[in-house]
């Protein structure tokens, strides 16, 4: 039988679950979210998305990211507009008050990947994000349920 403390599954979650926590109540403190940091994270690699395309790239399913957009939208981070090109089309866009925002957690976000690979090299560092972008697109071997 398999250790659970053995079994990457459960390491991932376990990782992800404490940094996620503590993180929740640092953005919390700024009157914000974890989803909404996504979403902002994602906006400023890339503005524009559609929501379906936010949704992929936060892996927040679109029922909830429409909740929290509408949230973000009433507060004044974000933006819908749509498309120039077709009508029907909704895109996303960082507002001014979003940058800000981006801006204020930023150092936060990069304290807490320092943090999470203190005793890593940067070359094991670049090898765990490699692995861990491995690992999520293996997981597209499993099908639908």
């Amino acid at each position: 039988m398999l250790p659970l403390d053995n079994y990457i599954p459960y390491l991932l979650n376990r990782a992800g679950a404490r940094i996620a926590q503590s993180f929740s109540d640092e953005m919390r403190a700024l009157g914000t979210t974890l989803q909404a940091w996504r979403v902002l994270a994602a906006l400023r690699d890339r503005d524009g998305p559609r929501v379906s395309e936010l949704s992929d790239r936060t892996s927040i399913e679109i029922s909830t990211l429409s909740r929290v957009l509408d949230g973000m939208e009433t507060q004044g981070l974000i933006a819908r507009r749509r498309a120039a090109d077709d009508g029907r089309v909704v895109t996303l866009h960082v507002a001014p008050a979003g940058r800000r925002l981006t801006d204020r957690i930023v150092p936060i976000a990069e304290r807490y990947e320092r943090v999470a690979v203190t005793g890593l090299s940067s070359s094991e560092t670049e090898t765990l994000k490699q692995l861990l972008r491995r690992v999520y697109a293996n997981m597209d071997g499993l099908g639908a349920p």
